[in-house]
């Protein structure tokens, strides 16, 4: 079982007596992340699921006398697929007020129904994480450097779910699976989602596209939709945690792009089971996309689970000149070019420099990606 790194920072923020909220897509391995902060909790747990339909009847029209009862003497209760459960935040609440000396963890398999649930009823109640697919650095944890790196074509191809990476063998086959739960199980849940097949073409321009900025009035154009409708799909893909934006960087400088966006995958191998193509590295010409949103995607968790205080971007001026990724950490800035060939030689544009003179620079291939991600 590979280490995740929430798990500690979970586990610490206990010391803080806040219900931990933990968000994450559908399979990502929130359950799994349950039971290893089961093992290092030290005490009794009361777990439920969600999906189960009587214990969503348990909850029902909870008193804080209901819930001490069913309770007990447990320091633990945690709830898997909160959002299933009617009025699950008022609830949350009513255990948190009346029975302080309970430790509460809930996991949400989307960001919407659970965070709507309990925005209100537990204002400075609650401390909330979001769970990704497998970090490559808790690769390099469980496997070592060296053996970590020999997966790295298949995690270009296939992605980093746990399902996935524990069965790279059949990956080519259970991905779509994984693929579809996204789209549909959750996705098309939503009231505001009338249009399946619109919705699977949006995320397939967006996976054709990665690297490139994006226009929601040409996607819209390119699927038969409106603008409004566009945005509000992928609106919805970052909200399951399908999709993320990288905003342009810009101090109003007269030549660079002021309102662009770059829309990037969490998972390389949905991207790729989106669009069906699952072939080698060296047979793609997209190989530059993909190992650019792979880097970008790994950067954005690393930074995130180590609650990194710096802000990321992309750069673009009117020249057609671009920095592939910008990090900003309110000193300095950190300019970093992506590349799949090695031998490949390339310049933070001069143009960059001038403007953020306060810069360092990065040029990140297959031979010294690691330490990056780390």
């Amino acid at each position: 079982m590979i280490n995740r790194t929430l798990v500690k920072k979970i586990v610490d923020s206990f010391a803080l007596r806040k219900i931990i909220v933990v968000y994450g897509a559908r399979q990502v391995g929130k359950t799994t992340l349950l039971k290893q902060i089961a093992e290092l909790s030290g005490g009794k747990i009361l777990w439920f699921n969600g999906d189960e339909p009587d214990v969503r009847e348990m909850f029902l029209n909870a008193t804080s006398t209901k819930l001490k009862s069913l309770i007990g003497d447990y320091k633990f209760v945690f709830i898997d697929e909160a959002q299933r459960i009617k009025n699950i935040g008022l609830t949350l609440k009513l255990i948190y007020d009346n029975i302080p000396k309970v430790q509460v963890v809930a996991t949400g398999s989307s960001s919407f129904d659970l965070f709507d649930e309990i925005k209100e009823p537990l204002t400075g109640r609650k401390l909330e994480f979001v769970l990704y697919p497998i970090l490559y650095g808790e690769m390099v944890e469980h496997f070592g450097v060296v053996e970590a790196k020999r997966y790295l074509d298949s995690i270009l191809k296939f992605g980093s779910y746990p399902e996935i990476v524990t069965d790279y063998s059949n990956a080519e086959r259970l991905l779509p699976l994984i693929a579809d739960s996204y789209l549909y199980k959750d996705l098309l849940s939503f009231e505001g989602i009338k249009k399946p097949n619109l919705l699977v073409k949006i995320t397939q321009v967006l996976a054709l596209q990665v690297g490139n900025e994006v226009s929601y009035n040409e996607i819209a154009q390119l699927v038969g939709a409106d603008k409004t409708t566009v945005e509000k799909y992928i609106y919805l893909l970052e909200q399951t945690f399908v999709v993320f934006k990288l905003p342009a960087l810009s101090r109003n400088m007269r030549n660079e792009i002021k309102k662009g966006k770059k829309i990037y995958f969490w998972d390389v191998g949905i991207r790729n089971a989106i669009i069906s193509n699952f072939s080698e590295m060296n047979l793609r010409p997209d190989v530059g996309a993909i190992w650019e949103n792979f880097i970008i995607a790994e950067r954005l968790k690393f930074i995130r689970y180590h609650e990194i205080n710096v802000k990321s971007y992309f750069w673009r001026n009117v020249n057609q000149k671009e920095v592939d990724y910008v990090e900003y950490n309110n000193k300095e800035y950190l300019a970093v070019e992506f590349k799949w060939n090695p031998l490949r030689k390339v310049k933070i544009p001069r143009s960059f420099l001038s403007n953020y003179t306060n810069s360092k620079t990065l040029l990140i291939n297959p031979e010294n990606f690691t330490e990056f991600l780390e």
